[in-house]
């Protein structure tokens, strides 16, 4: 076979460490959730990717024009400790077959380099492994004179065999997977989303747990930080989540708000409208059958966030809250958020805080807030929780432009002026004057150009330009600006 001739990509999936540990029932019942979740993935890709399930790995075999896709998208997936690229060769025999194909494949690769060949072997064959490594490390050798020579330890290139009976695979590249558990077989919760660093960073740590993660957001009167959480949402739903239905609640809460600053003492705002949250949030998860709350919080990140206050937090709740940053520095976090990429969404979202602490508490007591809590007026908080809006996350940048009041525009004339806001290289041709400013960077930048001038935003979904648009006219009072969305 001429090596231009392969057609099809093949990846090998490694299952996590864990679920191999587990007994014989759990291990089962992961596998197949986790083979029901590559089949989901691949048949969106393309009807033409086949999956074979092992009990140690999944193989999936692809139409090359679609594999890096495919790749992208198992690397993004709960339940793989490793993906390993292949070419698989059928109706290898013998040594000679392994030799003349091992070669044809991989000489190339050894230009230039010291290497050394491991093999691994299943099956009955009059051959080991280590007749393998011999047999084609000497024949690789003797035939390509630029390799600079085989090298049992510390190699510049390893040649991986794995030889099934007469299929033989050669490991091309090896990756690290994403780790965890399938998505969806750790059960469900319900994650309080502001959409910065500590709660999207909270929600993918339980999206890798495998735990189907809904999310509940709490607007504090912007409707520029309702589209940023939306936006955020659904990036961590597309991108680590899609194989899964997962909810986007969203929770009216001027009203809120406005009957703390009546009734709460300026102190212990922040301790109770966090206890405010969790409440509504419960109300919400009992509804949905759900048994658990995650919050971003860290400890000492915040005055709310000290032991004693998030003891006085937890004791608004009666189902389990999960911190999984508890212990994390900012840093740390920050990284993780670097990784995934949400990073930007973080330093670009608005903030909105609606109650700000005089002198907040930071060791509250049990008595005060117990007393605090009483002065409220709870049918506040029920008419928040009966005004709460449902929606999938796959389906959230729908209503975008419904929720965003910008003047939506579809197409433009010579004199006026885009802004592509896009953090890709790439700049939308358009038959008008067009800036590239990263949304990123739009804050800063908008305050340069003229006043005298209308800008027409720009980004591949409408969501960004919404969101970035409407917090320069909120926060910083600018009327001129639309979004520009293409038919």
């Amino acid at each position: 076979m001429e090596e231009n001739s392969i057609k099809t990509q093949k990846f090998i999936v490694k299952y996590f460490t864990e679920i191999m540990i587990k007994g014989d029932s759990a291990k089962k019942q992961m596998i197949n959730k986790l083979f029901a979740n590559l089949t989901k993935i691949s048949n969106a890709i393309s009807q033409d990717i086949v999956l074979k399930k092992f009990f140690d790995k999944i193989e999936l075999v692809c139409p090359v024009e679609f594999a890096e896709i495919l790749k992208q998208k198992l690397l993004q997936t709960a339940g793989i400790e490793q993906l390993l690229e292949a070419i698989q060769i059928d109706n290898m025999h013998t040594l000679d077959d392994i030799k003349l194909a091992v070669n044809q494949y991989m000489a190339k690769e050894i230009i230039g380099k010291t290497f050394v060949v491991r093999a691994k072997r299943v099956g009955t064959q009059d051959f080991k492994s280590t007749n393998i490594e011999q047999t084609v490390g000497g024949y690789m050798l003797a035939h390509n004179p630029q390799t600079l020579g085989v090298k049992l330890k510390g190699a510049d290139y390893t040649i991986n065999l794995e030889l099934e009976h007469s299929k033989l695979n050669i490991i091309t590249k090896k990756h690290a997977g994403m780790g965890g558990f399938p998505l969806g077989t750790q059960g469900e919760l319900l994650s309080l989303m502001s959409g910065g660093f500590d709660s999207t960073v909270a929600s993918y740590l339980s999206l890798k747990r495998g735990v189907k993660t809904h999310f509940i957001f709490f607007n504090l009167g912007g409707v520029a930080h309702e589209i940023g959480v939306k936006q955020v949402a659904y990036y961590l739903w597309e991108k680590f989540a899609s194989t899964e239905d997962l909810e986007f609640i969203t929770i009216p809460f001027e009203g809120v708000v406005e009957q703390i600053f009546k009734d709460i003492s300026p102190s212990y705002m922040g301790v109770m409208l966090k206890r405010l949250m969790i409440q509504a949030s419960q109300q919400v998860a009992k509804d949905m059958n759900i048994d658990a709350l995650i919050t971003g919080e860290s400890v000492a990140q915040v005055s709310s966030q000290t032991l004693r206050n998030l003891s006085l937090i937890d004791s608004a709740s009666e189902i389990l809250i999960l911190r999984p940053l508890a212990f994390m520095s900012k840093p740390d976090i920050i990284e993780i958020a670097t990784k995934i990429g949400t990073k930007k969404f973080a330093e670009a979202m608005p903030e909105y805080c609606g109650v700000i602490s005089q002198n907040p508490v930071t060791a509250g007591s049990f008595t005060r807030v117990e007393k605090e809590s009483k002065a409220f007026d709870y049918t506040v908080l029920d008419e928040a929780v009966k005004s709460a809006r449902f929606k999938k996350v796959k389906d959230v940048l729908e209503d975008v432009c419904e929720v965003g009041t910008l003047e939506v525009v579809n197409s433009l004339k010579d004199d006026d002026v885009l802004i592509d806001i896009r953090q890709s290289e790439d700049i939308y041709k358009a038959p008008c004057e067009v800036l590239k400013i990263p949304f990123y960077s739009l804050k800063k930048e908008f305050a340069k150009l003229s006043s005298d001038k209308t800008y027409y935003l720009y980004c591949d979904k409408g969501v960004l330009s919404q969101l970035h648009g409407q917090y320069l006219k909120d926060e910083k009072g600018y009327t001129n600006i639309k979004v520009y969305r293409p038919n």
